[in-house]
């Protein structure tokens, strides 16, 4: 596995960014794609795992199909990047002198790394903002973790939990919580008879976008697909920040706007860069509004699939834009956590 940044410099040993262009980094898979998923992550000896399964593909009609990533143990697709780095963590646990990890989120990520540092038996410190929906918090302090509201933006949030004692258990800086979504490509093939034409995804911090990419590509440089399916990220127009600067429309990420889809707030996400790589790439972006998301929801509901707001961008995004061939949208959270 190759570990490296967006301007190709090395990482040295446990590094979340470049100590020459500060850029994050990435991994690389080096070795051939394998049916046995765990073997294309060779780097972890220690498996923290809550049960996951292979999320269903439900159909629609014949052109569209509904990846249910909320079926995972804390109710979102999180968990697939959150496994990978708690077990990378336990895996090297004693050269890093781990005994409690800290993590900056207020929703489905802080949610997934403090249950999964509760089975790896860790302290678990989950850094939110002064102003986080109480209702969110609410399954993050039920796995036992400390939750501590920090004042100011969200960058200070980050940048408190990054500093604090214990490792830093980043969802969007460890590229091996990128590396863990892998997996989403892998079964999108392995359910498939024919990959899609589509794939729609949320974006908000890019874990997901870079993710899949990331896992599609090792796909077709394993030579077990001919051609890499186009992705549609999604975003609410109120937080935008991706599908501004790919669609070349004026966003300001200082504006006071929020949205109902509360797990895609990132106003200046840290892996802009490496989105825009992934855009570049034939892929594209495309932003919906509030009233779309709002009815998005219900449609889906009305056809039995309950989603939080965030997933339903998708379903939004795929009714305006009209893309041809067979699409998947992934559904990535629980309805409940809303």
């Amino acid at each position: 596995m190759k570990s490296v940044c967006l301007n190709g410099h090395p990482r040295i040993k446990y590094e979340l960014r470049c100590t020459i262009c500060k850029e994050p980094f990435e991994l690389i898979p080096d070795k051939k794609f394998t049916d046995n998923l765990e073997l294309n992550f060779d780097y972890i000896t220690k498996k923290v795992t809550l049960g996951e399964v292979f999320t269903p593909i439900e159909d629609l009609n014949s052109s569209l199909a509904l990846k249910l990533d909320y079926f995972s143990p804390t109710y979102s697709y999180k968990d697939r990047g959150t496994k990978n780095l708690i077990s990378y963590i336990k895996t090297n646990e004693k050269e890093f002198h781990v005994t409690s990890i800290n993590e900056d989120s207020s929703g489905n990520a802080g949610a997934s790394v403090a249950a999964y540092g509760a089975r790896a038996g860790y302290n678990v410190n989950i850094y939110v903002p002064a102003n986080a929906n109480e209702n969110k918090l609410k399954q993050i302090s039920s796995y036992g973790a400390n939750i501590i509201k920090v004042d100011g933006t969200r960058d200070n949030v980050q940048e408190t939990a990054e500093k604090s004692p214990g490792f830093y258990a980043s969802h969007i800086l460890n590229p091996e919580f990128r590396d863990g979504i892998r997996t989403l490509a892998y079964e999108i093939f392995l359910q498939s008879s024919t990959m899609p034409d589509n794939i729609f995804v949320p974006v908000s911090a890019g874990t997901l976008l870079s993710g899949l990419y990331s896992g599609l590509s090792h796909l077709y440089s394993s030579g077990e697909i001919d051609r890499i399916p186009k992705i549609i990220g999604v975003q609410p127009e109120n937080i935008s920040p991706l599908c501004s600067r790919v669609n070349e429309l004026k966003y300001n990420p200082d504006n006071n706007l929020s949205s109902i889809a509360d797990a895609l707030v990132a106003k200046r996400p840290l892996l802009m860069k490496l989105m825009m790589r992934i855009m570049r790439d034939g892929n594209s972006c495309v932003s919906v509004s509030e009233n779309e998301i709002i009815e998005a929801r219900k449609d889906l509901a009305l056809k039995g699939f309950y989603v939080e707001y965030s997933s339903a961008t998708v379903y939004a995004a795929y009714k305006k834009a009209h893309y041809t061939g067979r699409s998947i949208l992934v559904l990535t959270g629980n309805g409940l956590k809303n």
